[in-house]
């Protein structure tokens, strides 16, 4: 019985070419994806952390059927053009969480642009990018909101069903074109909608300061339109607070739908 067991545990842990080339393509089209989710690969995150992470993600993440140890290994050149096509669908998957938090990034941008805080922009470590102190506020606010709801976990399980709609070696989605034109819309649209209060509140803050420079005109507007305008943007952001964060929320709910609409057959 010993022996037996031996070669059973054996033939178990008996790892074949074909098995770990499917692992390879499945840690490809994930690292692909995690790299455009700035909470997940951020620029602020180290190399190994994130191949530790998207190595992980692959093990947990697909219900692994062992393969028989002589099952033949996939050729060279077709592996090649799979790994090119995981990685094209792992971008295209990845795109749409690129739509949701750049839609977040403009909103921040657009509300900064005449607050005041424009003239001092320091690099934003979470999109590897350079903005604004404001931006930095409503960017950083934003994906704090995104882990509060669990928006990782959705992410998370929208990354597994992806491989239930376009299993590994499958065929690229051509049908997702109008999806990702429709959801680009949407997010621009959404990131607008999301300025509008404070942009609001500042537009109402140069038109009475232009009034005050009519009415008075030894008043000087620009000195005093700086601080005042730094301190309506930041009360209009505090006030606002509670409209943005029922729109963060549909935004983070689409971002994950459009994960999986972009792949749809």
């Amino acid at each position: 019985m010993i022996p037996f067991r031996h070669q059973t545990l054996e033939k178990i842990m008996t790892i074949s070419v074909a098995q770990a080339q499917l692992f390879f393509l499945a840690f490809t089209r994930i690292m692909a994806i995690i790299l455009h989710l700035p909470v997940f690969g951020g620029q602020n995150i180290p190399s190994q952390v994130r191949i530790g992470l998207g190595f992980a993600l692959a093990l947990v993440l697909i219900a692994w059927q062992p393969l028989p140890p002589e099952t033949a290994a996939i050729g060279a050149f077709v592996y090649g053009v799979s790994i090119a096509k995981e990685i094209m669908i792992g971008t295209l998957i990845g795109f749409s969480a690129d739509l949701a938090f750049g839609a977040i990034q403009m909103a921040g941008a657009a509300m900064g642009m005449g607050s005041g805080f424009e003239s001092s922009r320091i690099f934003n470590p979470a999109l590897g990018e350079a903005g604004s102190a404001f931006d930095q506020i409503f960017v950083m606010t934003a994906a704090m909101f995104f882990l509060v709801i669990d928006g990782h976990h959705q992410a998370l399980i929208a990354i597994q069903h992806t491989f239930d709609i376009v299993p590994l070696q499958g065929s690229l989605p051509f049908s997702g074109l109008e999806s990702i034109m429709k959801a680009t819309s949407l997010f621009i649209a959404t990131g607008i909608h999301l300025a509008l209060p404070v942009m609001a509140a500042l537009v109402l803050t140069d038109l009475t300061l232009g009034l005050l420079a009519r009415v008075a005109p030894q008043v000087q507007v620009y000195f005093l339109g700086l601080p005042v305008k730094v301190v309506v943007a930041m009360i209009a952001l505090g006030m606002s607070f509670a409209v943005i964060f029922p729109n963060l929320t549909l935004l983070f709910k689409s971002m994950t739908e459009n994960m999986l609409l972009f792949v749809e057959p």
